[in-house]
């Protein structure tokens, strides 16, 4: 299906940003928000695909809240933050765990094609506290994670205001706010995701997000 949003010029994600995911896997809250990128190549919509390499064999979802900028922003305070964002839209951070842990860092395992599934797009008025939205994964009809944007260790304004101290921020540009508990990789047993399943994220006030699997 068509892109909900333009083509982004920088894909920014928040590692490690809710309470109850830190909390699943033993590791202590970042002081600071944790940074990484993944590339355009990433990007379907709804409906479309999730395609797992023939190399990854621990390909994991992670709902996520995605911010969509909609001012030139450098500098800006946490106080105004808000004000530089055009909406918000369902995403879905799918990573390639085996590529992942294996490098130590994350730009591979982040950006194989079609791991950046999103929408729909809901325009920033009708979502009045980011802070305050239900956010669930749903892999093959069950409810693999259920959580709230409250359990955010930075909230959307924090995360801008970290980001534009160093990284001016334009206009379509895509920041994907942290995932939280329930991740395959960090359940007993792990659940990856398989070709044929189908993985649903659901956030509340923006909308619902379907994507089947298959392989390359």
């Amino acid at each position: 299906m068509p892109l909900p949003i333009d083509r982004p010029g920088k894909i920014i994600c928040v590692g490690l940003n809710y309470s109850d995911h830190a909390e699943e896997q033993g590791v202590d809250l970042p002081t600071a928000p944790l940074l990484f990128a993944k590339w355009q190549n990433t990007l379907i919509g709804p409906g479309d695909p999730i395609v797992i390499p023939t190399i990854v064999t621990k390909c994991d979802y992670e709902a996520e809240l995605g911010v969509v900028i909609g001012a030139r922003v450098r500098g800006v305070s946490a106080d105004g933050a808000l004000e530089a964002v055009a909406g918000y839209v369902v995403a879905n951070d799918v990573s390639a765990r085996d590529l992942q842990f294996a490098d130590g860092q994350w730009t591979r395992g982040k950006s194989p094609d079609t791991f950046c599934p999103v929408g729909p797009l809901v325009p920033r008025s009708e979502v009045p506290d980011p802070q305050a939205l239900g956010i669930r994964a749903i892999l093959n009809g069950e409810k693999m994670q259920d959580s709230t944007t409250a359990n955010m260790v930075f909230g959307v304004a924090e995360i801008i205001e970290y980001i534009t101290r160093t990284i001016t921020l334009e206009p379509g540009d895509l920041i994907a706010t942290g995932t939280p508990a329930g991740v395959g990789a960090f359940r007993d047993p792990s659940v990856w995701m398989k070709p044929g399943d189908e993985i649903t994220i659901e956030i509340d006030g923006v909308g619902t997000l379907t994507n089947p699997v298959t392989a390359a």
